[in-house]
């Protein structure tokens, strides 16, 4: 997939290309959530984790080169997004970590790779924290693991572009469809408060991260990401050229290249 859509023009109209069929989806019945989750192939199990407000259709581009490559692909949908509910409680990246794992605990995998775009990049690395056992990896893209990591907001006509397909996918597939904007509310207070990891809980992660930033990310500041590779003991960094926080819509390709070439790294 060498497509582009820098500006997010086909992703507002369109969203991004379906999923293919999976060969199993449901839901796991966790802490008073039901989170939804589709598995799709054999081998060596990837999850993959969406942004904040997103679902797990945004990964329509990565499922069928993660295939082509011989992986096993989980996708899920996080706790209130998608097809998944919540219950009143404030969101935490530490309850959707546990989410996480009661759907690999449905699904029966022991242990899986983690790619995390945005919130779910901070998904996987507390998970990696609080279950190392259960992690081989993570592909920490695009995201902040302390408020000082994240830009002024401003906005933007990529940004609104995919705003608007997030606000549509929501109405479409949520079990509350008239609630977007408190859900927006709720997700929004989560991402200004947390994570909070300090210079110390970094340093105790034991699972092999790379840290991926692109060189035109809306919301979070490059030393940032340059500190988690320095702090994170063994990470790597690693800068996608001419895309933003939204590349793996913008470049599949290059985003995916990232991608297989971290898996197997941490494989071999």
């Amino acid at each position: 997939m060498d497509s582009h859509d820098d500006d997010l023009a086909h992703f507002q109209a369109h969203g991004a290309t379906p999923l293919p069929v999976a060969n199993e989806h449901g839901f796991a019945e966790h802490d008073a959530a039901r989170i939804w989750y589709a598995s799709y192939g054999s081998g060596t199990p990837v999850i993959l984790l969406h942004g904040g407000l997103g679902h797990s259709g945004n990964w329509g581009y990565q499922v069928p080169a993660l295939l082509g490559a011989g992986h096993r692909v989980v996708v899920i949908d996080s706790r209130g997004h998608g097809r998944s509910t919540r219950d009143a409680r404030p969101y935490s990246y530490e309850l959707m970590a546990s989410d996480v794992l009661a759907v690999m605990d449905a699904l029966q995998l022991g242990r899986a790779m983690i790619v995390g775009w945005s919130d779910g990049a901070c998904v996987a690395l507390v998970l990696a924290s609080e279950a190392p056992e259960r992690v081989a990896g993570v592909f920490f893209f695009g995201c902040n693991m302390d408020p000082n990591g994240t830009k002024p907001f401003v906005p933007t006509p990529v940004i609104d572009r995919c705003f608007n397909r997030h606000r549509q996918d929501y109405a479409q597939l949520s079990a509350t469809p008239g609630e977007f904007d408190a859900f927006v509310a709720a997700v929004s207070e989560m991402m200004r408060t947390q994570p909070n990891y300090s210079a110390a809980d970094l340093a105790r992660i034991r699972v092999p991260v790379t840290i991926v930033h692109s060189e035109h990310d809306e919301f979070i500041k490059p030393e940032h990401a340059d500190y988690l590779a320095r702090t994170i003991p063994g990470a790597a960094l690693r800068v996608l050229p001419g895309v933003s926080h939204f590349a793996p819509l913008q470049r599949p390709a290059l985003f995916n290249h990232a991608v297989l070439g971290f898996l197997k790294r941490v494989a071999g």
